[in-house]
């Protein structure tokens, strides 16, 4: 049996930056948590939907940062295709296990760069008749936008560099880094 190729080094200065390290991240997060708590009052849930992979760290913080009770939900999307770069036509690759139709609801998303997967799904879930509907995400960067989209909750807005950690990859690589690094 042979072993599994090894990891980049996680932690090695000359390939990382540190862009926003992991208190300012979770202080951000408890002030989303709480502008939400004001914005949203009402019976039920709140469902969280993350879009797969790249959220799901920052979701899971989000939700312990909400007072009112929260539901999980995941989504799984791609514009990308098999390149590089956006092809411009999104594809759901899982959608969600239930019904939205009268709930709060929040898309949560890791990174809102070009705006064409938040476009369609917005665009999508808001045929399932949802009471609201907002974007809540970590990183914005606005200077890659193709189309326009309004994010409610940003943690974040950084500059157009290529960032990993707290949920973002490279080839799968350096999710769980507890801070936003650059890779260089």
């Amino acid at each position: 049996m042979s072993n599994p190729a090894p990891a980049p080094a996680l932690r090695d200065p000359a390939t990382l930056r540190v862009l926003i390290s992991a208190d300012r991240i979770h202080q951000r997060i408890a002030e989303i948590g709480q502008q939400i708590d004001e914005d949203l009052v009402g019976d039920g849930p709140i469902y969280l939907i993350g879009i797969l992979k790249g959220s799901f760290i920052f979701m899971a913080d989000l939700a312990r940062a909400i007072r009112r009770s929260a539901r999980i939900e995941f989504m799984g999307v791609s514009s990308y295709g098999r390149g590089k770069s956006s092809s411009g036509e999104v594809r759901v690759l899982k959608d969600l296990d239930v019904s939205i139709a009268g709930a709060d609801v929040i898309i949560v998303e890791d990174i809102v760069d070009s705006g064409i997967t938040l476009t369609y799904l917005k665009s999508l879930l808001e045929t399932r008749q949802p009471r609201s509907l907002r974007i809540a995400t970590l990183l914005d960067k606005p200077e890659r936008r193709l189309r326009p989209v309004e994010v409610d909750y940003v943690g974040f807005q950084i500059p157009d560099e290529f960032v990993v950690g707290y949920g973002l990859d490279f080839a799968e690589d350096y999710r769980n880094l507890k801070e936003v690094c650059v890779l260089e």
